[in-house]
């Protein structure tokens, strides 16, 4: 099946218009609102024509200043039917809520708690929002654009060497100089 058959397959499959997209990898792309992506997952694993079982992915983008400012992103394989898809979901900065895919696919769960942890994305119904790579005391989520970018920033987990501007800037150029030829 190729991306064009697959995409007719999609929009009578699934419960919601399906948006598909041109890529230049030529994977088939779709979004799909928020609201209806619990069953379009369902819909995506069980149908016996596309049997999405794999969720190979999971993350974030964030296009900030635009709106709507993030994408989630679910990249998925059918194993039986050699197929991949590529299934994205817009939401705006002020809802950045999406439900949990985690009882589609179990491999989500952690996925969705890193997206959460560097992001701010929240998935409702996720069994374990909990930080995964961010120390508990951690304020801010670091992928966002907006997220300040400091260099002395007071560590209050572990107390790592810091270094003043200039140093950083002296050990970027010594580094430079090491590698040229």
């Amino acid at each position: 099946m190729d991306a064009e058959a697959l995409v007719t397959v999609l929009r009578e499959a699934l419960p919601a218009p399906v948006e598909p997209t041109p890529s230049l990898d030529r994977q088939p792309t779709i979004y799909v609102s928020a609201g209806t992506l619990e069953q379009a997952a369902l819909t995506l694993r069980d149908r016996s024509d596309l049997q999405f079982s794999v969720l190979v992915e999971l993350t974030a983008a964030d296009f900030w200043p635009r709106e709507p400012r993030f994408e989630v992103i679910y990249l998925l394989l059918s194993p039986a039917h050699r197929l991949r898809l590529r299934m994205k979901v817009r939401l705006a900065a002020d809802a950045a809520h999406v439900p949990t895919v985690s009882g589609v696919w179990r491999a989500a769960n952690w996925l969705e708690r890193e997206v959460w942890d560097l992001f701010g994305i929240v998935f409702d119904g996720h069994p374990d929002p909990r930080r995964l790579l961010m120390p508990e005391d951690w304020e801010g989520f670091p992928l966002r654009k907006d997220y300040p970018v400091q260099i002395n920033l007071r560590v209050r987990t572990t107390e790592p060497t810091q270094v003043t501007e200039e140093e950083f800037r002296a050990n970027l150029v010594a580094d430079r100089l090491a590698r040229k030829p």
